[in-house]
């Protein structure tokens, strides 16, 4: 037992299994993160350079991409550290840092409803578009989604870390969450916290209404599309945001939401993995894989540099 101001450090949940398995879980993750350095750096580079790709659903893209960076660079190198080095320890201004950081997460689902209503506005008002979402606009929408995602971390990580720690040190994922770090707070100190994550999740409902409304009206403008090479490109814009989406709520969802009789230690693991890490790796794949004009963008830029 400890108070909260007796904490230097906390411990982190080591990947189990012998010591080649740990070294197995370092190679693992660094092709994993070079892997999301090089797809999202591809992405920024490519529409920074490229002038016919500055529009705004490119210009939300290169967001996502930034805010995938900043997702992945909080948990995973400290993970690899921490595996290399065969120890588990984070310092307390170190957890800090990773719980408020950790904003890159939420800050991306608040864009992520943002590029949903662009791809709205393109294929249900496109005459209308350029009014819309003019650079300003857009401009004022990234803004406001990188503030979000600011002050909520901000408003979290200082209520969180305010709280008596009183149920030792030990979390049980591989990075600093609010979830665990309210498992160790006093029983009766965690409420206001808990007031807070009801209003970010009422915040997140909110968002995921509007995601939906966007695509079903998005949808029912495709099929009206009479030509099929006209469905086809309007499907090939939004089918990524959407897989993009579902992968990101519905990893996200289950790792908060899952019942604690079927919570298991390597099963946690693999959602923590699933929400924090794969996500902004799959995202470059995912959309450069279903954009032609990326890839294009890409296609001449790597034939530039063959030259």
């Amino acid at each position: 037992m400890a108070n909260s101001s007796s904490i230097t450090h906390f411990l982190l949940l080591p990947f189990p299994g012998t010591r080649q398995l740990q070294l197995l879980h370092f190679w693992l993750f660094l092709a994993i993160y070079l892997a999301a350095l090089l797809g999202n750096g591809l992405i920024i580079t490519t529409i920074a350079w490229d002038h016919h790709l500055h529009t705004p659903m490119y210009f939300f893209l290169l967001n996502l991409a930034l805010l995938d960076l900043g997702a992945i660079s909080t948990t995973v190198p400290k993970s690899m550290a921490n595996s290399l080095r065969n120890i588990r320890d984070i310092s307390y201004a170190g957890c800090a840092a990773q719980l408020f950081f950790f904003f890159f997460m939420s800050a991306e689902y608040f864009l992520l409803t943002t590029m949903s209503y662009d791809r709205y506005v393109a294929i249900c008002r496109p005459l209308h578009y350029e009014t819309l979402l003019g650079s300003r606009v857009c401009g004022h929408l990234a803004a406001t989604a990188w503030a979000c995602g600011v002050l909520y971390a901000l408003l979290h990580t200082a209520n969180t870390f305010s709280l008596p720690l009183c149920q030792g040190n030990a979390v049980e994922v591989f990075f600093c969450e609010i979830p665990q770090i309210l498992k160790l707070s006093c029983s009766t100190s965690y409420l206001r916290e808990i007031w807070l994550l009801v209003g970010s999740v009422c915040l997140v409902f909110v968002c995921f209404v509007l995601i939906v409304m966007s695509d079903v009206q998005i949808f029912r403008a495709v099929l009206r599309i009479p030509s099929q090479q006209g469905r086809h490109k309007a499907f090939a814009t939004c089918l990524p945001h959407l897989a993009v989406v579902s992968l990101f709520l519905s990893t996200d969802i289950f790792a908060h939401l899952k019942p604690s009789s079927f919570s298991s230690p390597s099963l946690d693991l693999v959602v923590s993995v699933l929400y924090s890490v794969v996500p902004p790796a799959m995202n470059p794949l995912i959309y450069s894989l279903r954009n032609q004009e990326l890839k294009d963008a890409l296609g001449f830029y790597w034939a530039m540099l063959d030259v």
